[in-house]
This record gives C-alpha cells, sequence and structure tokens, in this order.
C-alpha cells in the first residue's frame, strides 16, 4: 500500500505541476495556478500521515517506510527547484517569458552553481534522515528497525557523494577553452 502511495504522490506531483502551470499560463489564471502548485506539499502530509497509522497500527518497518521517508525528503528539497526549472521554461516557450538562466559552465561561478545544486541534496537527504530516525523513535524498541537505520546510511553515502562533486568543482574547476585566434 505504501509503495502504491508513493507511486500515486509522484503522478500527482507531475497532474498538479502541470495543471498550476496549464492555468498559470494556458488559460491565463495565475492565481488559480498558484493554489493548485500549493497543493503539492499536501500530498506529503498524506503520505507522512498514512505511513505513520502504518506504522502505529503495527505494521513492520522495512524498506517502503523508508522510501516513503526518503521520498518526503527529496520532495522538500528538490520539489521547489523543480517547479522553478518547469517555470521558466513554459513561461520562456508559452508565455514570452525570458530564456531560462542556463546554469554557469567555467570557473567559480560553476563551483557556486555545484555548492547550490549540493545544498538541495543535502537538505533532502536531512530531512529523510530526520524523518528515519522520527520514525524509529515512534517504533521503540520493540521494532526491528535495521531498514530505516539502512536508508540513513544510504541518505549519509548521498550526501556525501553531492560534497566530494561539488568540492571537485572548486578544487578543480572547468577552465574555459582557449579562444583560437587568426585566419
Amino acid at each position: 500500500m505504501i509503495v502504491g502511495l508513493i507511486i500515486a504522490c509522484e503522478v500527482a506531483f507531475w497532474v498538479l505541476l502541470a495543471a498550476g502551470l496549464g492555468f498559470r499560463y494556458g488559460l491565463g489564471m495565475p492565481r488559480t495556478g498558484l493554489a493548485l502548485l500549493l497543493c503539492e506539499p499536501l500530498l506529503e502530509l498524506v503520505l507522512f500521515t498514512v505511513t505513520a497509522i502504518d506504522l502505529k497500527n503495527g505494521a513492520e518497518p522495512d524498506w517502503r517506510h523508508g522510501l516513503a521517508a526518503v521520498y518526503i525528503g527529496f520532495t522538500v528539497g528538490l520539489g521547489h527547484s523543480t517547479v522553478r526549472w518547469a517555470d521558466a521554461r513554459i513561461s520562456y516557450r508559452f508565455a514570452a517569458g525570458p530564456p531560462p538562466v542556463r546554469p554557469p559552465k567555467y570557473g567559480s561561478a560553476r563551483a557556486v552553481h555545484e555548492w547550490k545544486v549540493a545544498g538541495r541534496w543535502v537538505l533532502a537527504s536531512v530531512v529523510a534522515i530526520a524523518l528515519l530516525q522520527a520514525a524509529v523513535w515512534y517504533v521503540g524498541d520493540d521494532g526491528n528497525t535495521g531498514s530505516l537505520r539502512d536508508w540513513q546510511l544510504r541518505m549519509g553515502w548521498l550526501i556525501g557523494i553531492n560534497l566530494v562533486i561539488a568540492a571537485s568543482y572548486t578544487l578543480f574547476p572547468k577552465k574555459e577553452p582557449a579562444r583560437r585566434t587568426g585566419a
């Protein structure tokens, strides 16, 4: 049931995003579009509530409960940037908005961009770790929380990988290719 709800939340996220942007730009109803976009956090609230009820009713904590926490964490950390990304492209394509800003390719500007990206992934992971820890405390000593701890370890690895990637752009900045001159 939990996995089905996670899939339903993901589908609903994209449906709300498309509907929100469709009302905003296609139908010229920006307030209705914004209202639809602001409904997206309700999806995570429903998933959180159903997962908590499942655990409270005696379900053995397993990978599905961990996946629900990770999904919520990722939505918190990455959802807003996904909405902004889609909004910029739809605005440009259908509403004569400015072209989407492309990430810098070289130097310290690229490093700053990579640290911002890493920050979003770290936030997603930290939220997931906190929710997983809350689930561990919620289940208590009576339940087997090993699978939840495994998810915490995976999120720790994800934090480390993102920090290494961002640091690599700082320590080894990509240089702009030399421009060829001559005839």
